[in-house]
Formats: C-alpha cells, sequence, structure tokens
C-alpha cells in the first residue's frame, strides 16, 4: 500500500517484510520507519523497541494495564504491544505528520477494542492535553533523529513538562539515535539527569563503546529506578544487553576526550548514533 503523504512531502509505504512471517514495515520516502508483527504484536523486530518493551513490562504487575502516552506514533508498534500484553490499556498516541495515523490505520488497523486515542499534533504542544498529571506509568518519546531533531524537545523544560505526566511510580523512555561519539546522546542524557530523580541507559553493549552509530535507550523516573530492573533488563536482552544504571551513566556522559574507561565489561572511548527509525 502506496500513499503520498501531501502535508508532509513524501511517499509512503507500508509492505510485507521479506524477513518475518507476518510483519510489515512502514518506510516514507524509502527509509525504514517502523515494523509490525500484524500477527504476533507482542513481538518487536527491531533491537531498540525491544529494550522499551523491557521497560513497559516491569513498571507494573505482568498483564495489569497501564496508562502509557506514545511521542511519535509510527507505525503504533508499540500501542499495539501494550495491547497484546497489557489489555485494558489507556493509551495516547501523538504524531506531528496529519496524514500517517490515518494511512497506517487503513493498512494495519489496531486490535477492536483497543484503547488508543490518536492526537495529531506536535509533540510538546499536546503535553497539557493527553492525560491529567501524575496519572501517566510510561511515556515514550521515539522522533530523535540525532542532531537534527527537533530542538524543543531536547530542552530541560521539555523533559520537565513530560515528567509531570507521570505518577511516583512512572518512567520516561527516550529513543535517542545518534552517531559514533555518542555527542548528542550524552548531551540528552545530561540533560535528562538534570530532571529525573534517576537515569538509566538500554543499548548494546558495543553502542557503549562510542565507536559505532546505533540507538541507545535512556529511562528516567520521578524517584530513584528498582535496583532489580537491572538484571531483568540484562537478561530481557537483545544480547549482548548493557545496563547502565545513573552513576555509570554519568561516567559516560562526562565530556572528556577519548579516555579509555571499562563499562558494563567493554570498553570505551568518551562521548555521542543516526536513527534508523522515527517513531514505532
Amino acid at each position: 500500500m502506496r500513499r503520498y503523504l501531501t502535508a508532509a512531502g513524501v511517499h509512503a509505504e507500508i509492505a510485507p517484510d521479506k524477513f518475518t512471517a507476518g510483519g510489515w514495515v512502514l518506510c516514507l520516502d524509502g527509509a525504514e520507519q517502523s515494523h509490525v508483527n500484524f500477527a504476533h504484536p507482542e513481538e518487536i523486530f527491531y533491537e531498540y523497541l525491544r529494550r522499551v518493551g523491557n521497560v513497559v513490562d516491569v513498571v507494573a504487575p505482568a498483564g495489569s494495564p497501564i496508562t502509557a502516552v506514545h511521542l511519535g506514533a509510527g507505525a503504533l508498534t508499540l500501542a499495539r504491544y501494550l495491547e497484546a500484553t497489557r489489555p485494558g490499556s489507556v493509551q495516547t498516541a501523538v504524531e506531528v505528520e496529519p496524514e500517517l495515523p490515518g494511512f497506517v490505520l487503513e493498512a494495519l488497523p489496531l486490535p477492536s477494542g483497543a484503547d488508543v486515542r490518536i492526537v495529531v499534533d506536535d509533540a510538546r504542544a499536546a503535553l497539557p492535553h493527553v492525560a491529567a498529571p501524575g496519572t501517566v506509568d510510561v511515556v515514550v518519546l521515539d522522533v530523535f533523529t540525532g542532531v537534527a531533531a527537533p530542538a524543543h524537545l531536547t530542552e530541560a523544560s521539555f523533559y520537565g513538562e513530560a515528567a509531570q505526566l507521570l505518577s511516583p511510580g512512572g518512567v520516561m523512555v527516550v529513543n535517542v539515535g545518534d552517531d559514533a561519539g555518542l555527542t548528542f546522546f550524552a548531551d540528552q542524557a545530561r540533560v535528562m539527569r538534570s530532571v529525573f530523580a534517576d537515569v538509566w541507559c538500554l543499548a548494546d553493549r558495543q553502542l557503549l563503546t562510542g565507536l559505532h552509530a546505533g540507538n541507545l535507550v535512556l529511562v528516567g523516573g520521578r524517584r530513584p529506578l528498582p535496583r532489580e530492573w537491572a538484571a531483568s533488563f540484562e537478561a530481557a536482552g537483545p544480547h549482548p544487553a548493557g545496563v547502565l544504571d545513573g552513576a555509570r551513566l554519568g561516567e559516560l556522559c562526562r565530556p572528556v576526550t577519548y579516555s579509555m574507561a571499562s563499562i558494563n565489561g567493554c570498553r570505551r572511548p568518551a562521548p555521542g548514533t543516526a536513527s534508523r527509525e522515527r517513531g514505532t
């Protein structure tokens, strides 16, 4: 299925995935944006999004519904995952491209009964309207494409506004795509650490060397994140799974120049990766 999205000025296509039975891929101007396993939405193909799913898995008892806000909708992969693993969850997905949600839902409808509200708006502008303060279990930001990210979504004030939505035990999860060197990632980690009580990083261990481009996931909480989560994230993968808690993340993000340090069993030069995906 193909369509020209006039507002965005891009060609959108949803086509079967050649490598996954039941899988579909959303592309914009030929660039992969999202992957959906329509037959098994509980399966997540992209590694970084699987790590986001691991966070969603531990914020509440298994199977219980939660409240989630997705900033960056894409093909609604994570919203589908939540409905499959936590039926009855209340979700809001914010997408800046006005024609994209309709195109996606025409090709890949949500399950009957899924409580997913679609809001067409800028991610920051939508925050006051997506949920009452203190009621959201997970806010997921998945719009970054490295240094080309919208500046108003990289500021401490934006993260502060998003944090106000979170319940006391809620978390904000941010996908950061960056180039080798991790300059943009390190900057966003420092900004989040100035806002949240605790911030961790989940990524392939090789990415933590700073030598490769890729996607890293930041997790921020209004209070210290449970220590037992670290073992859960490492065991859940994808492997090799690297988990940096607040102290070790702070070490990674120090503005030093190629000083080697051991982090989670790997060595890294100091800080800054281009995202292959935008949205989920």
